[in-house]
């Protein structure tokens, strides 16, 4: 059964795309800090979807590849476990900080906690690319 990988690769093209408004240095200094922020949440909004989208398709492919008994009621690190098992990623523990982020994302709203995600956003993005590859390239 072959995965369907278009909402994963739909949403980190999203994110790599909020992303790269930032990477130009002198573009972005010289927009207001009111845009700035809208852009940045934009950002962090696009990092909640392309998250999701990742731990899931993890879980769809570890289905299908795996026993799906592994999966009853797997807490979010083994899930990353048994990925990095499978070669689909390589950092556990990178993983959960991009749970964590997300979680906090989720929960409340501050400038100080959006920042943090932001430049996570940017770690994210790299790994996020690497599972798609490794995905596309699964048997």
């Amino acid at each position: 059964m072959d995965l369907d990988l278009g909402s994963l690769e739909s949403s980190v093209n999203a994110l790599e795309r909020a992303y790269g408004i930032t990477a130009d240095a002198a573009q972005w200094q010289g927009l207001s800090p009111a845009v700035q922020e809208a852009i940045k949440s934009g950002v962090i909004q696009c990092f909640e979807v392309a998250y999701e989208q990742a731990w899931k398709m993890m879980h769809r492919w570890l289905e299908i590849n795996r026993s799906p008994s592994e999966l009853t009621g797997a807490t979010r690190r083994h899930l990353y476990r048994l990925a990095a098992e499978e070669g689909l990623i390589d950092d556990v523990d990178l993983w959960m900080t991009f749970n964590k982020a997300r979680n906090q994302t989720s929960h409340t709203y501050d400038h100080a906690v959006a920042q943090a995600v932001f430049d996570t956003a940017a770690a994210f993005l790299v790994k996020a690319n690497l599972l798609v590859m490794h995905l596309q390239n699964a048997p």
